[in-house]
Parts: structure tokens; sequence; C-alpha cells
């Protein structure tokens, strides 16, 4: 099993990490613990996703494609061309695939940050450590952060809206400080992704 620290493990914003904000959050009607009561309901209400994706790398470059996840453990970033990466969840390993290069890099499930989205029930307060949590009258920002990540710690800032609690971006800041931002849009919770988006095709790259 392959692992190589130059793989984009923060799975698909930009530049070096930001600080954390200590301001008190905008005075909404939300308090912090009902803002993660409803993160926590979104997602264990929601065991399926197909999304499109915008994501803004460490080094300023935009990429889209289709994002599916079936939970638990499932979920695949698929890359519009000219990019060349497909990132693959199958419940145990994510795989990194270049198909330009034909080169395939295999993590743990549990070594990838977003690892607790993909658990079969979330509790955020549980799983991670939340750092902040901001409301306003557009969106809902909840920052963890989780130490158990490749490299190191990582940390998530997972935005909502706050009309419909539907998650619409993360930011992920890998252990060195670089940002990774995925927007989604066109968001359903219906439909069914098929199983075999979600195969890693291990003995092709041994």
């Amino acid at each position: 099993m392959a692992q190589t620290s130059g793989a984009p493990m923060n799975l698909g914003a930009t530049g070096a990490s930001k600080a954390i904000s200590r301001q008190a959050p905008a005075k909404t009607g939300m308090d912090s613990a009902t803002a993660i009561q409803k993160a926590n309901a979104y997602f264990n209400a929601n065991a399926t996703m197909v999304a499109d994706f915008v994501q803004l790398g460490a080094d300023g470059r935009r990429t889209d494609g289709k994002l599916y996840v079936q939970r638990p453990g499932r979920m695949r970033f698929e890359y519009a061309r000219p990019a060349t990466l497909e990132i693959i969840a199958d419940g145990t390993s994510v795989a990194i695939r270049d198909r330009k290069l034909a080169t395939q890099d295999v993590y743990f499930i549990g070594q990838t940050p977003l690892k607790f989205l993909l658990k079969e029930r979330i509790d955020l307060a549980r799983d991670t450590k939340i750092l902040d949590v901001k409301t306003d009258d557009r969106s809902v920002s909840i920052l963890v952060e989780d130490k158990a990540t490749f490299g190191g710690t990582s940390r998530i800032r997972l935005v909502f809206d706050a009309a419909n609690f539907n998650l619409k971006q993360w930011t992920v800041t890998d252990p060195q400080g670089y940002e990774t931002l995925v927007s989604l849009s066109n968001i359903d919770l219906a439909q069914k992704p098929e199983a075999s988006l979600f195969q890693i095709n291990y003995e092709r790259f041994n």
C-alpha cells in the first residue's frame, strides 16, 4: 500500500493557513450547540449525495468536477478534464489516482481529514475537536480539528446555508498550513450513486 507525503491528502483553498478568528458569533438566534446539532442532523439524515464541485487549491489553481457520496465510507471526486485526478474511498481505503501518470497512492480512510463525514453516524463534538462556530444571516460556519490525519493535525471549516442548512462548502487546512476550498452546487440528496463508482482497482497499479 503506497503512502507518499506529496499526495494531496487535503482532498481537494488557497495560500497558507489563516488565523482562527476569536470574535463572538453574530447574534442570529442560533447558538453554537444548535448549529452543531443541526449539522449532525443534516449529515445523519442524508446517506447519499451527488453534487457539482469547484475546488481552489493552495497554488491558486481552479478545478471542478462531480462529487459522489454513499455513507458509510464511500466517496468519489471525479475531476473534469483537463485535470487527471480521481479520489476514491471504498469504505476502507482512499486512493488518489492520476490517470495521466498512471499512478495511485492508497491511504487508510482513517488518515484522511474528511473521514468523519463518511461515518455511519456523525457526531461532530465526539468525532472531532470543535474550535469555532460562527453564524450570520446567510451561513453557519463550524471549524473542527482532527489530530489523526496523515502528516499531523488538519483543520476543516464546514459552511452551511443558514436558510436550509445544506452543506455548501468546506475548507481543509492541512498540517503544513495549506488550504483547499471545495464549494458545492446542484446538490442532489435523493440520487443513489452506482456502486461501481467507489471501486478501487488495486491490481492495475501494483
